[in-house]
Formats: structure tokens, C-alpha cells, sequence
């Protein structure tokens, strides 16, 4: 029986985790290469493998021009490998130009002008933007949006709010600056900046006045029973039936939605990140493939569409992460090519060489950080 027991239980978390996590992860890891390989093909440069994965190969076939498209046994990444790389890190190979057969010169990617390296590099990460973009931009058209004005129907005692001087009935007409629409547009705003300083702007009885208010950080227990810090000011919105508005957008519209909605990802990393080094923030939200796939098995619990929301945010963070200035990283090839212009010319091999080694010391560490994170998150230490 037990035996039997083990059995479903392996099966439910096949199907409740590891299979949301590997179509999110699969999604991403595609679009990131694709876009590595698109801009490479259009500036000439001979790709020998396009892999969603590591290690031993799973499936693959050849196109046309040569390249190896293949899924990997260890689904947590992927890489273009073009014909002179000497790994999957696009380290360059150490043969001389010598030995590389005529016909294949043109198309080595380490022979390629430095704005055309730059450009294949940074393909993959805004690949990574602008498939968040189009995600974001689809939920905005075809799915839409329920709304309801940011009123304050109930200020808590004690709290943020009613310490700043709001009253119940005030209507919210801009937090620093940037102009409120909605409810959740308030709530927002008011999450990510905890113990920081927010101007607002009120509509009083038809009477603008200005208030300024520092959410309070708390720690709240979501839906699914994690743990989330973020600030919060303490009014409520009692909404009722008729006031709730169902709006979708023109696609001109949605994809301005969807690159705003791109930047705040942006933007909110960065400042997690930033906290995180000034010691405002814990270190303990960093999460690894763990965690990834923990939420996306709660995430596809709620629908395909929430799931693939997943996935745009996901790219915005895989996307900005890559574009860190850390060899190994797609951002520490790009750094190399930096110094390269104003040297006029590239560091040595041996300099290079180093710098990987370094990347891939940091990279490991951040991964053994974050599965740790990960352990106790998930309650196995």
C-alpha cells in the first residue's frame, strides 16, 4: 500500500510542479536563445547547436545550414554554440584562424566586427523583454483588466494612512508624481516601497490636497501559504458589484501596457537588489529552480493564463539577470566588448580566461545561495 501511496504522491508532484515549472523554464530558455541565434544567422555567423537543455542529448535534428537543434537531458537552461566556441559559454576557441577551413572563416563569430558580437549577445536578454512584452500585451487585449477606482472606503487605525492624514471617501490622484487609475495600480506602488517616503496627491470633496505617507513592512501570508513582505499603507476598498470595470485595450495600447509593465519588473528587481546590498531587504526571497518550480506548480493551480504570466515575468528576470556585467553571463560578454572599444583592441586570452573562471565561481556560489534558500523556504532544513 505504501508502495502504491509513494507512487501517486511521485505522480501528483510531477504533475502539480515539476511539469509547470519545465513549461515556463522551456518558454523562456527557447525565446532567449532564439534570439541569439536570429540576430547570429543575420550577421553570418556559422552556429553549430541550438540546445534547450545540458548534458546528453534527448532529441535533436539538423536544419539545413548545418545547426544542431537538440533537447538536452537537464532542463535548467540552454545555449547557442556557434562553429568556433570552445564551450556552451561562447569562450573562444583555441584554434588559429589558420586551421579553420576556408569556407567556414567568414563565419566564425570571434571574427565578427565588435558591433556585431555586441549584437548577438544582447539579442538573447532583449529577446527575453520583449517576449514579456508581447505576453503582457496579449493578456491586455484578449483577457483585460478588472478595475475599480483607488478610494479609500475604510482607513485602518494606527496605520500608515490615518498617521498621514487620510480619510475615508479620499480618492488617490497620483503617488510621486505618476497618476492612479485604478485600485491596483495604488496597491502596487504602496508593496514595493515599504519604510519608503510616498507623496500623494488626493481628491477631497472636489478638493486636491497633497499627503505624504511611508508604507509600513509587514509580513502577510498569501493564498498559498508563503510568506511575502511588502509594505502596506492600511486603507480597504468595499467595492460593490457596479463598480467594478472589465476594460481590454487596442494592440498600439497593449504593448505600451506590456513594456510598462516590463519596466516595473525591472525596476522592482533592481531595488529588491539594492536593498538587499544596503541591508534594508533580506536576502532570503533570492530563489532558485526550487522555488521557480514551487510557484509555478501553485501558479498553473489557477489557470493556464496565470501560468503563462508566470512566464513573462520570468523572462524580464532571466532577461535583466543575464545582462549583469559578470563573465559567463551574457552582461560579462558585453563588458569584455566595453573595454574592447576603448582599448582598441580585445584582452588577452589568458585575461578572458580568468574572468570566466571568476563568472563561473560567482555564478555557482549564487546558484548554492539560492538552492539553499531554496531548502529552507521549502522547509527541508
Amino acid at each position: 500500500m505504501d508502495i502504491f501511496t509513494n507512487i501517486l504522491e511521485f505522480g501528483n508532484t510531477l504533475f502539480s510542479y515539476v511539469l509547470p515549472f519545465l513549461f515556463v523554464l522551456t518558454i523562456v530558455v527557447f525565446f532567449h536563445e532564439l534570439g541569439h541565434f536570429i540576430v547570429a544567422r543575420w550577421c553570418g555567423v556559422g552556429v553549430k547547436v541550438f540546445s534547450i537543455g545540458f548534458g546528453k542529448e534527448v532529441f535533436g535534428f539538423n536544419d539545413k545550414k548545418g545547426t544542431r537543434w537538440r533537447i538536452s537531458w537537464v532542463p535548467l537552461g540552454g545555449y547557442v554554440k556557434f562553429i568556433d566556441d570552445e564551450n556552451a559559454a561562447s569562450v573562444p576557441g583555441k584554434r588559429q584562424l589558420s586551421d579553420v577551413p576556408p569556407e567556414l572563416r567568414d563565419k566564425l563569430f570571434h571574427g565578427k566586427t565588435l558591433a556585431q558580437r555586441a549584437a548577438v549577445v544582447a539579442a538573447g536578454p532583449i529577446a527575453n523583454f520583449i517576449l514579456a512584452i508581447l505576453i503582457f500585451a496579449a493578456m491586455f487585449t484578449f483577457v483585460g483588466q478588472r478595475t475599480t477606482a483607488p478610494i479609500a472606503d475604510q482607513v485602518s487605525p494606527n496605520s500608515a494612512a490615518e498617521l498621514a492624514g487620510f480619510k475615508p471617501g479620499d480618492r488617490v490622484l497620483s503617488i510621486d508624481g505618476q497618476d492612479i487609475e485604478t485600485f491596483a495600480e495604488m496597491q502596487r506602488i504602496v508593496s514595493v516601497s515599504a519604510d519608503r517616503q510616498l507623496k500623494f496627491v488626493l481628491d477631497r470633496g472636489g478638493n486636491q490636497i497633497e499627503l505624504t505617507a511611508t508604507p509600513k513592512r509587514r509580513e502577510i501570508t498569501d493564498n498559498f501559504g508563503n510568506k511575502i513582505r511588502l509594505g502596506l499603507l492600511g486603507i480597504r476598498r468595499e467595492t460593490q458589484a457596479g463598480e467594478w470595470n472589465y476594460k481590454s485595450y487596442d494592440p498600439l495600447t497593449a504593448i505600451w501596457l506590456g513594456t510598462k509593465e516590463t519596466y516595473f519588473v525591472i525596476d522592482r528587481t533592481l531595488n529588491y537588489l539594492y536593498d538587499v546590498i544596503t541591508g534594508r531587504e533580506s536576502a532570503d526571497q533570492l530563489g532558485g529552480p526550487l522555488r521557480i518550480a514551487q510557484i509555478s506548480g501553485q501558479v498553473a493551480s489557477v489557470g493556464i493564463l496565470a501560468l503563462i504570466n508566470l512566464a513573462a515575468i520570468l523572462s524580464v528576470s532571466i532577461g535583466l539577470i543575464n545582462l549583469f556585467p559578470i563573465p559567463m553571463l551574457d552582461g560579462g560578454h558585453l563588458l569584455f566588448y566595453g573595454i574592447e572599444a576603448i582599448r582598441g583592441r580585445p584582452l588577452s586570452d589568458k585575461t578572458q580566461e580568468i574572468g570566466f573562471r571568476i563568472g563561473l565561481a560567482f555564478v555557482l556560489m549564487l546558484m548554492v545561495f539560492a538552492t539553499w534558500n531554496d531548502l529552507i523556504h521549502l522547509k527541508f532544513l
